[in-house]
């Protein structure tokens, strides 16, 4: 007989501070990351919560090599899936989501699928397209795209290193860059660039109108990879009561390099003191 792997076990999922915190939040890492990306804001969220962490099937935490399925995950919606899957695994309901970058949209798509296990949304540095047209700006050309794609496909290391460096900013502590740099060097290349197409070649914006959970936009005030009027434009769309907060740093990952603003961010719209 087989013995099925729990998603839990799939996706290293871990609950970090006392149950009788209350509210439970889920931490959803972006494309090239792994759950350590939320190390810095992890211990100020568990002193107030039930957090849980995870790792998305393509990360190079994830122990199978057969979890990632380039066919369902052609889109966010084998994400949303799976987040739905693992909540329901894990017996949660209610839950505060904070996705950073895709993670952003797979929870979007999660809570229309279940409205009834998101009490609220935290989108960190997301975006429905990134790819601008004629009448939106997504912070790439389609050109910029097809070039990204190629230096995957055919100069892996030195991309991962070029890229960590290009999103987390540059003038960022390189502590920060190596990080993500690392995390994403970890990632089987093939992976890598399946995972990459979805992101870059997505187009979620008709779905931001279906969203009804209150929803909090956090955006960085210099993002190379999501422009200011990502943030604005996803509050327009979005159906919910949704608000737009501005941490005061540069680059896409204010988890790594501003994790103290970021803090009092989220402690001044969910209503607690940051430590």
């Amino acid at each position: 007989m087989v013995m099925q792997t729990s998603l839990r076990e799939s996706m290293n999922a871990r609950s970090i501070g006392s149950p009788n915190c209350g509210e439970t939040m889920v931490l959803a890492h972006g494309y090239g990351a792994d759950q350590s990306a939320w190390d810095d804001v992890l211990p100020g969220l568990a002193a107030h919560y039930r957090v849980v962490v995870f790792d998305w099937s393509f990360s190079g935490a994830v122990k199978d090599p057969n979890f990632f399925d380039p066919d369902r995950y052609a889109t966010y919606e084998g994400f949303a899936s799976d987040l739905v899957g693992l909540i329901d695994e894990m017996g949660l309901e209610s839950v505060v989501f904070v996705g950073h970058s895709m993670s952003g949209m797979v929870g979007c798509i999660a809570s229309v699928k279940r409205p009834e296990l998101f009490s609220r949304l935290v989108l960190v540095g997301a975006s429905p397209r990134y790819m601008n047209s004629d009448d939106y700006e997504g912070g790439f050309g389609r050109s910029d795209i097809e070039d990204l794609m190629n230096n995957i496909e055919t100069n892996f290391p030195n991309w991962a290193q070029a890229f960590a460096g290009m999103v987390v900013g540059g003038d960022q502590p390189s502590a920060a860059v190596d990080k993500f740099a690392g995390s994403l060097r970890r990632i089987r290349p093939e992976v890598a660039l399946a995972v990459a197409k979805t992101v870059f070649y997505c187009d979620y914006r008709e779905l931001l109108g279906k969203v009804s959970t209150p929803t909090t936009i956090v955006q960085t005030t210099r993002d190379v990879a999501v422009p200011t009027s990502v943030a604005y434009f996803i509050q327009e769309k979005i159906r919910g009561k949704s608000t737009v907060e501005i941490v005061d740093t540069d680059g896409h990952f204010p988890h790594l390099t501003a994790p103290n603003e970021l803090l009092d961010v989220l402690g001044g719209v969910l209503g607690f003191e940051a430590n």
